[in-house]
């Protein structure tokens, strides 16, 4: 059973910075990709960012430059810088486990950016 529980979404304005968590636990295969997923109210699921197990990165153009996504010492955790945050931030944000062709999913945190 794997699971992932997400923190550090919230409110903030158009400029400031939040910092997402998000710890897997459970049977993980260490071969995998970590990321993050953004879903706005009537919009399909986007990918955010992403990193493997081995660092490599992939942003979605709308993030580059502002937004950074790392792992941490333990690896089954992956965190998301956002800085300069605008208003079209503003989603449910879900972090994401892939790997052996399976998808795990985390409860999703809300990230509001008042303008």
């Amino acid at each position: 059973q794997v699971q992932l529980l997400e923190s550090g979404g919230g409110l903030v304005q158009a400029g400031g910075s939040l910092r997402l968590s998000c710890d897997a636990s459970g049977s993980i295969f260490s071969l995998n990709t970590m990321g993050w997923y953004r879903q706005a109210p009537g919009k399909e699921r986007e990918l955010v960012a992403a990193v493997t197990n081995g660092g490599r990165t992939n942003y979605a153009d709308s993030v580059k430059g502002r937004f950074t996504i790392s792992r941490g010492n333990a690896k089954n955790t992956v965190y998301l810088q956002m800085n300069s945050l605008k208003p079209e931030d503003t989603a449910s944000y879900y972090c994401n486990l892939q790997f052996l062709h399976v998808n795990y999913w985390g409860q999703g945190t809300q990230v509001t950016v008042s303008s």
